[in-house]
């Protein structure tokens, strides 16, 4: 690929990949082994963490157009091969997390993918992509499962920098796009629309009660 073509972009907007979508690759072993690598590269390049999450999806019977995706993303590699995530001090340790999701982005079994990235004293240190587990019903359902999946991260995150010996003050702020998701989980008694969701998605409110976090809207041209 030393030869190829760049390009701007990891993924093409316009095209859902799905199972079964053309004929079956010619080696399996060698789309398996790419995608790793790939998922290894995910540690230092946050920006081929959505793309990469979705071609890791066909690694049991993949097809002509997900090996095409695959080759997308080295190409876009090719162009930006410098890409990383930069340290620097500015002054500050407070802990800034950012959640969404895209709902029923999936365009074969309509589940939503969740995406969180946080930032400690300004600095990337954790990102993630990842399809949520069951079908959400809503586009606040979406974001709320988003909402716990960073709320997870957040509190290890600060469990650890606490055995660092790193005190952090105050709580942790959550930001995301979606005030009905933001409502949900500072109100406990949020009518109807909470009763399916996953029991296991209310520890949210526990944090925001014990104060541990604090949840805020951000504008979706913001995130």
């Amino acid at each position: 690929m030393s030869d190829c073509r760049p390009i701007d972009t990891p993924m093409d907007p316009n095209i859902k990949l799905v199972p079964e979508q053309g004929k079956p690759f010619s080696n399996p072993g060698r789309y398996r082994r790419l995608v790793g690598k790939l998922l290894y590269l995910t540690v230092t390049r946050p920006d081929i963490s959505f793309a990469v999450s979705v071609v890791s999806q066909f690694l049991d019977s993949p097809c002509d157009s997900h090996w095409e995706a695959v080759i997308r993303i080295l190409r876009y590699i090719k162009k930006s091969p410098g890409n990383g995530v930069l340290y620097k001090d500015r002054g500050n340790t407070e802990i800034v997390g950012y959640t969404d999701a895209d709902w029923a982005g999936c365009s074969w079994d309509r589940k939503s993918t969740s995406g969180y990235c946080i930032f400690l004293g300004g600095n990337l240190v954790s990102w993630k992509s990842k399809k949520q587990n069951v079908v959400a019903r809503s586009s606040a359902e979406a974001e709320y499962q988003s909402i716990a999946l960073g709320t997870c991260e957040l509190i290890w995150l600060k469990h650890l920098l606490t055995e660092l010996n790193l005190c952090m003050k105050g709580p942790i702020k959550l930001m995301c796009d979606n005030q009905a998701a933001l409502h949900i989980a500072s109100n406990p008694v949020f009518h109807e629309r909470t009763k399916h969701i996953k029991v296991d998605c209310h520890f949210i409110r526990e944090k925001i009660t014990s104060g541990e976090i604090v949840t805020s809207f951000v504008g979706t041209n913001d995130q």
